[in-house]
């Protein structure tokens, strides 16, 4: 079995004024990225293997998660699409791999991989900071199949803040 959790990067500060690669979180975003963390690790979810966008707000997402596990930040998955984040997973190595990136791709990755929708009123936008959960019965990721996946758990930023 593999298991994946798919986020999209927390809510990043517009105001900066900094070319969109270079954009930070903004204080909305940091408690969500907290947030996201304890709950992943409340459920038992932690990575042994991390896929993140170079971009800074994934890497301060990542940051804020404080999940430890060996990290490959690639320039391939900023603003990647769906196709190439599976590419990408399909050459991961882990049993649980956390996949940090952005939208449309991430949510467009997160529909194409699950048998079903989690019920969750906000899975079809994928939010900032969506994070969904799910397993694979496959014993390497190149194994990977569109509709394998069976959703463990779907959360959003403002369930875990508000």
């Amino acid at each position: 079995m593999k298991r994946l959790i798919l986020m999209r990067h927390a809510k990043s500060d517009w105001s900066a004024g900094t070319a969109d690669a270079n954009r930070p979180l903004n204080a909305r975003g940091r408690r969500s990225a907290e947030a996201m963390g304890q709950w992943l690790r409340d459920m038992g979810h932690i990575p042994d293997e991390i896929l993140c966008s170079s971009a800074t707000r994934t890497r301060e997402t990542l940051d804020l998660l404080a999940l430890k596990a060996p990290t490959s930040y690639r320039k391939s998955l900023y603003l990647a699409d769906s196709q190439t984040m599976l590419s990408a997973l399909h050459g991961a190595s882990g049993d649980c791999v956390l996949m940090l990136g952005h939208n449309p791709g991430v949510g467009q990755c997160a529909h194409m991989l699950v048998s079903q929708e989690p019920e969750h009123e906000r899975f079809d936008d994928y939010p900032t900071c969506a994070t969904l959960v799910a397993e694979f019965d496959i014993e390497k990721w190149e194994d990977l199949l569109p509709g394998s996946g069976a959703p463990l758990g779907f959360a959003v930023g403002r369930d875990l803040t508000d």
